[in-house]
């Protein structure tokens, strides 16, 4: 009975380390959704849309920077500190002039959340231009 109540007493410690653990993570990104599908588009379009996120965590979210893996991808986003349960935008641009067939424009976000770096895309099919 002894060992029980001991081995419950440990249990509970570890429990209790892993809940103070995980109250202080920092900021952490939540995103409603991480990628977006334009399906087929014209050479030449312009699409866009915005990717909302919310800093889960418990210290304010500060980003860094968002890069695009192309000239063709455009992103912008906050440049001030989203507080712990908020909510902020990050709006993305593809323009499709020059590219052909099935396209993935990511974008880096580079912040102070626990996972440093995270990525969005915009997914999209390029056809050519019809005459």
């Amino acid at each position: 009975m002894k060992k029980l109540g001991l081995l419950l007493s440990f249990f509970a410690l570890v429990f209790a380390f892993q809940a103070n653990a995980q109250s202080e993570s920092g900021a952490v990104i939540t995103f409603k959704e991480k990628s977006v599908d334009f399906g087929d588009i014209k050479q030449g379009d312009k699409v866009s849309h915005t990717f909302e996120l919310t800093n889960s965590g418990s210290t304010p979210l500060i980003i860094s920077n968002v890069a695009a893996t192309c000239g063709c991808t455009v992103p912008s986003w906050p440049k001030e500190p989203i507080a712990p349960g908020k909510s902020a935008e990050i709006k993305v641009s593809f323009n499709s002039a020059g590219k052909m067939g099935k396209q993935n424009s990511v974008v880096r976000i580079y912040s102070n959340a626990s996972e440093p770096i995270e990525k969005v895309s915009l997914i999209s099919n390029v056809l050519p231009k019809t005459k």
